[in-house]
């Protein structure tokens, strides 16, 4: 019993000093970090609405380049959208129930919200950061053959947009970090699935589906 009640402890104090660390950390971007043409870009660049043309340009591309397999990729991409943001929003966040730092009572007059307002949900994880780093590295993975490096700057994309949460006052530092890794990771798991079932996409090829065996 005092192994047990030590090893809470010990866990306790390792999980207090992380989360000491990381209000440190948020507060650090959000009020010291800063600049004007920051405080102005980043709560745009946060939004997914702004981006609504590059998933469009994404879909075009795919239907023009990959053949009858551009609708599978675009499928693959909205099923690793949808996983990643239930996995997020539906799963973690219920089960976590961390208080967002805009609705922080301590955080109050220490932080600034460059938003209209703070979100009523959750904060750990980051559905943005979850959904655009899973997104990112789906697409990284099953493009990089015929992209090359470009495909690597989705991920500097995502980071980017996982930065801006933490500066305009919505997330903390761990919350975009654990969703990265979760996103990451359901990115990944959805491009092996895509690759081993379909067979590697190259631009421009014939439009009827073959098995990546033959």
């Amino acid at each position: 019993m005092a192994d047990q009640i030590f090893l809470q402890s010990f866990f306790q104090n390792i999980l207090n000093r992380i989360l000491e660390l990381d209000t440190w950390l948020f507060l650090k971007i959000n009020t010291v970090f800063t600049h004007p043409v920051l405080d102005t870009i980043l709560p745009l660049w946060r939004d997914s609405e702004l981006w609504v043309p590059l998933y469009l340009f994404l879909i075009i591309f795919a239907l023009m380049n990959f053949g009858k397999r551009g609708w599978v990729w675009i499928l693959f991409a909205i099923i690793n959208v949808t996983l990643t943001d239930q996995a997020s929003s539906s799963l973690i966040k219920k089960w976590v129930e961390r208080i967002r730092p805009c609705n922080e009572e301590a955080l109050v007059g220490k932080m600034r919200l460059l938003l209209e307002h703070c979100s009523g949900g959750f904060s750990f994880t980051s559905s943005h950061a979850t959904n655009h780093f899973g997104f990112a590295m789906f697409v990284f993975l099953t493009t990089r053959h015929f992209m090359g490096k470009w495909s690597r700057w989705l991920l500097v994309w995502a980071a980017s947009i996982g930065y801006a949460q933490v500066y305009v006052g919505v997330h903390y530092p761990v919350d975009i970090l654990v969703g990265a890794l979760l996103g990451m990771g359901i990115g990944t798991i959805t491009a092996k699935y895509y690759n081993q079932k379909t067979g590697l996409i190259s631009i421009n090829q014939p439009s009827s589906l073959s098995s990546p065996h033959e």
